[in-house]
Parts: C-alpha cells; structure tokens; sequence
C-alpha cells in the first residue's frame, strides 16, 4: 500500500494551498445550501449532484494548473474500483435486511430484546453489545448490518429516539473497530505509521478506554434522567409480532452463524450471503404462510416460494400490520433500497478522484503540516488532516494513508514514536468518517440504520470525542511515548 501510495505521489502536480481549498470551499457551500434547501432529503439524489458539481470546480482548477483531464478520468476511475467491496457489500445488506425481516429473524431478536432491556439502560447496553461484536467481527459495518438493525427497530418499539439508538449503536462499534486486531484500519494505521499492531492497539488504550468511559456515562445519564413513563406498552406489540410471526429461539441461529463466520476470518461479504441465503431457509421452514402472501399465489409452491424471496431480497416487502409502532419495522428495501446510498458513494468517489488527481490532497495536507511546530501543534496538525481528508476525499482510507505517510517524518524529527502517529491516526481518521453525510462510511451507516447522519452526529459521541480526547493527551504531554535511544 506505501509503495503504490509514493509511485503515485510522484505523478501528482504541484498544486498551491489557495488553488486546493476552492473546490473544498465550493463543494462545503453548495452542500450547505442544499441541505438548507432540501433538509433530510438532500440524500435523495441533491447532494449527489452537488458532489459532482465539486469535482467539476476541482476539475476546472485542475485544468488551469495544465493536469491532463485524462489523467483525472483515470483517478475517478481508480477511486470507484476502490470501492466496488464496500458496494457489494451493500448490495448484499440489502438482501440481507429484506430475507432476516421475511424469515422473522429480526422481529424475534425484537421481541426478545423489549422483554429484556430495560429503557433505562437501553442506550448504554447499546454501546455495550455493538462494542463486543465489532471486538470480535473487526467491523463496524458488520455490526451496523446485524445487531445495529435490531437494535433499532427494537428502540422504535420503546419509543427511545432512533438519533440517539444510532449514535449508541455507532459509537459501540467504532470502539470495537479501533481496537479489534482483525480490523483493516486497525492494521492499516500501524503500517502507514511504522510500529507493529499490537503495540498500536496497547497504546490506542491510553485515550480509547476514557473516551467510551464518558460516552457510556453520558448515555447512562441521558436513560436516567429521559422520561420513561409515557413508554408505550409492550405487550401489544409482543402479541402483534406473534400475530405476524412465528417467532423462535432457532431464529437466533442465522446471526450467530453471521457473526460465527465473521470471527474465523470469512471475508463480510461471503458470511453476508451465508447469512442471507440461510435466513431465505429459514423463511420457507418459519414463515410460509407469510413467503406465500409476498410471493402473490394461492398456496406455497415452487414458483410463489421462489417470489416471495426473490421480492425480499431485490424489491423490498412491507409486512402488513394495524400496528402503528410496527409499520416501519416490518417494511425492508431489500437490495433496491441501497442504491441512494450506493450512488452517494460513487458521486464521493467522483470527487475525491479529481481532487488527488490535481495534487489537492497533497497539498492541504503540506499546508497543514506546516502550520505547527510544536509536539501539541503537531498533533493538531494530524488531526486536522485527517478530518479535512474524511471530508474532501470521502473515504476514511484515503484519511489514514496520506497523513500517515505526510507526516511520519515529522514524528520522527521531533524523537515521538511511530505510535504516537497511528493512534492520532485512529483516533482521528477512523471514528470521524462516519460523521461525514458523503463520506463512504457516513453514507453507509445512515443507509444501513435508516437514521440520517445529521440525526445522530450529536449522539455519536465516541466518534467526536476521541479526536478531542487525543488533543488534551497531547496538550498536557501525558503518555507521549518517546524514541527509545
């Protein structure tokens, strides 16, 4: 990765600071228009276009500074490829919402989950469970996909805010992500910065562990002080899902075989498709009654079985309810109902090609670089980068190689050790791209959960807080690991 990173450097024209921040500065005015205009619906399809009206002012400013438009074309080009994982991906968590409602795996863990937390202690137990299984999957998108899901729709049926469910279930996920040894960003900051993994990840303990100490405590206190008493009551809703659904304990064996297959270091998108042809199984054993109403026959043959599963996972199905609090929980968009987000990151993609390809990138990243000379300044520096990278090149990647390499001299001349880097790497680069509304994984999530990113920004406190909570390390000098001479 360093190697193809450098080669590719060498290619990069020079660009100055002024000329590198006027698509940033275009790209930020537009989206914020936009949003002003179109509010929640801007992911519709508006901010997609403005994405590509910012790679267009990039792209012009490209052609003023004599780059090659072919050569910009190729950039896009790599940057789309880059993301054809995360795609299908996806696609594939598409079919999986639609084939785990159709098979009742997600109303069973719903209606096992309202007789088991407590409303009071709902949102930390959120940070809690989505904080073991990213430990243990290495991914927080897995974890959005599985349990994240479930969580959500059970906090529908409480009547606790999805923006905040959200932010609970994303801030236990980057946790486990950023610790996780089987974690590609967790393996991905220690090779940029130069130090071995383990070490990296004892280090990562310094400011991680504080920083979801408060988190916790903050969603502890906000379960302790909300009122609970006009929670509405579960019974009802217990008694419509059994009306919907065959519900059983044996459901509960789909996600434990995702997760299972996870673990033993299946690539996501395999133990995904496991996991959505195992739960089509289990429809047709569970819920026939229900595959036959979606597949439109008479009674459950062949081609009604092979419907009603193909509808779930392609088109999206609406199980009917007289529930109000069920009626969005038991509709899935199947794989058609992840094209916006699909199409979001393409267009991010767009323009985060166009802007390495004109040297941007680069560029503010210098600027940045050069802005401090002091340990904490440099620090800053890092930090600000990697934001500014989450931001203009939409992928937490991107964010983690070009300030990893940019800067791991500069550590170096000032006697910190290469830690040092990869931490304020993960502390900054890794957490903060799911607060980006363009960002791949900000994309991703707000699809995957169904909660805008605007929604729960302020409730992924994990995320904002653990770049703030680097700065004061290194402000007041604590745990800063020096060279060993």
């Amino acid at each position: 990765m360093s190697e193809m990173y450098e080669s590719e450097q060498q290619n990069k024209p020079s660009l100055s600071i002024l000329a590198a921040v006027i698509p940033v500065i275009a790209l930020i005015l537009m989206l914020a228009y936009n949003v002003f205009i179109y509010g929640d619906d801007s992911l519709g399809g508006s901010n997609q276009f403005i994405l590509l009206m910012g790679a267009t002012v990039a792209a012009i400013v490209g052609a003023f500074n004599k780059v090659d438009f072919e050569y910009m074309v190729e950039e896009v080009s790599k940057n789309i490829k880059a993301t054809t994982g995360p795609i299908l991906i996806l696609l594939m968590v598409g079919a999986l919402a639609g084939t785990w409602l159709i098979s009742g795996v997600i109303p069973t863990m719903i209606y096992y989950g309202l007789q088991i937390l407590n409303p009071t202690i709902f949102l930390a137990a959120c940070v809690v469970i989505c904080a073991v299984i990213s430990i243990a999957t290495g991914s927080s998108w897995t974890t959005s996909a599985t349990v994240g899901i479930a969580l959500i729709g059970i906090a529908g049926a409480l009547n606790i805010p999805l923006s905040m469910t959200a932010g609970a279930v994303l801030s236990g996920a980057y946790f486990g992500d950023k610790l996780s040894p089987m974690s590609d960003t967790t393996n991905l900051a220690p090779a940029m910065a130069g130090t071995d993994l383990f070490t990296h990840i004892r280090y990562m303990m310094i400011t991680t562990v504080p920083t979801i100490l408060v988190t916790l405590a903050v969603f502890i206190i906000i379960g302790l002080t909300r009122d609970t008493s006009g929670v509405i009551e579960t019974d009802q809703i217990l008694a419509d899902i059994k009306a919907s659904f065959t519900v059983s304990p044996w459901l509960f064996l789909v996600p434990v075989v995702v997760i299972g297959l996870i673990v033993k270091k299946t690539p996501p998108l395999i133990a995904l498709l496991i996991g959505t042809l195992l739960a089509a199984v289990f429809a047709l054993i569970f819920q026939p009654d229900l595959v036959q109403m979606i597949g439109g026959g008479k009674q459950l043959d062949v081609h009604t079985a092979y419907r009603g599963i193909i509808d779930s996972i392609t088109t999206g199905i609406v199980i009917p309810t007289e529930n109000e609090t069920l009626k969005d929980l038991f509709e899935a968009g199947g794989m058609g109902g992840m094209l916006g987000t699909i199409w979001l990151i393409i267009c991010a993609m767009v323009f985060g090609g166009v802007m390495d390809a004109i040297g941007a990138l680069e560029a503010i990243s210098k600027a940045l670089l050069g802005l401090f000379k002091s340990t904490f300044g440099l620090f800053s520096s890092t930090v600000l980068s990697c934001v500014t990278l989450n931001v203009t090149a939409s992928d937490q990647y991107l964010a983690i190689v070009v300030p990893g390499k940019m800067f791991a001299k500069a550590y170096r001349d000032k006697g910190l050790a290469p830690e040092n880097l990869s931490r304020t790497l993960e502390d900054s680069g890794t957490v903060t791209s799911v607060l980006i509304p363009w960002n791949t994984c900000g994309a991703y999530h707000s699809g995957v959960l169904g909660v805008p990113v605007v929604d729960y920004f302020f409730y992924a406190m994990f995320n904002y807080l653990s770049p703030i909570m680097t700065l004061i390390f290194a402000a007041i000098g604590y745990k800063i690991r020096k060279i060993a001479k």
